[in-house]
């Protein structure tokens, strides 16, 4: 993978450069010591991966972050900042992770995975929702997870519940709160997911069976699911139909 490193420090510039070469199968195609050249040299060599700084003169990292997003494909931005109080910006830059320096070995080397992770699964524009741009949507969920980004791949999503202004998305590792409406993801995937309640997605492999509770209400049983969930009535119709085609 290629990587870009963008800081007004030469001496930031010269450790990131070190713990790189310890990591394999990374290729540092450049370096910039601010955010507009930053741009330029992301333009010209295509990374991957950007350390980015965010205290630079001119353009700063947040800002060099946001039109990064405008790429296609977009490339993984990891912040490398002295200052903790920006990390809730980063990640609204769609940052994959935050690190404060001195940067350690270790938490290089976990980002770095982040970045490889996401890459896998580009995700799409954050203005878009729906494609990548290349016409494919998108093949993961992101959700902040103790000032990190978790990717959640849509083929282990069980069913996505939404409680107030998130959504729980209840996944083969546990559950993780994102910030998106249950009607957006409802219609960028409805070809998996299926909605049985105004506040529930269900994938559509996870549905085996409709059943009446003792109060007479529909519930619906999932592959996975440790108790079956309500079903509102209006989609009873449509869940009779789907479980009759499986």
């Amino acid at each position: 993978m290629k990587v870009l490193i963008a800081d007004d420090e030469p001496m930031a510039r010269e450790r990131l450069r070190a713990l790189l070469a310890e990591q394999p199968g990374l290729e540092l195609v450049g370096e910039a010591g601010d955010g507009e050249s930053a741009l330029a040299a992301c333009s010209e060599h295509h990374p991957d991966i950007v350390l980015l700084d965010i205290a630079m003169p001119g353009l700063d990292g947040l800002e060099a972050a946001r039109r990064l997003t405008m790429l296609e494909p977009r490339p993984a931005v990891i912040f490398c900042t002295a200052y903790d109080e920006h990390a809730l910006s980063a990640f609204d830059a769609a940052a994959v992770d935050y690190l404060v320096k001195p940067v350690r070995r270790e938490r290089l080397a976990a980002a770095l995975e982040r970045a490889r992770t996401f890459i896998a699964g580009r995700a799409p524009r954050p203005d878009t929702g729906e494609s990548n741009g290349n016409g494919k949507r998108r093949t993961h969920l992101c959700a902040r997870l103790r000032g990190s980004l978790r990717l959640i791949a849509i083929e282990d999503i069980r069913y996505l519940h939404a409680e107030e202004k998130y959504v729980v998305v209840h996944h083969a590792r546990g559950e993780d709160l994102i910030e998106e409406s249950l009607k957006s993801l409802e219609h960028e995937f409805g070809d998996s997911f299926v909605r049985i309640h105004r506040n529930c997605l269900v994938a559509r492999e996870e549905l085996i069976e409709l059943r009446r509770s003792g109060d007479g209400r529909i519930e619906a049983v999932l592959r996975h699911g440790d108790k079956p969930l309500e079903v509102s009535r209006r989609c009873v119709p449509q869940l009779r139909e789907l479980v009759r085609h499986l």
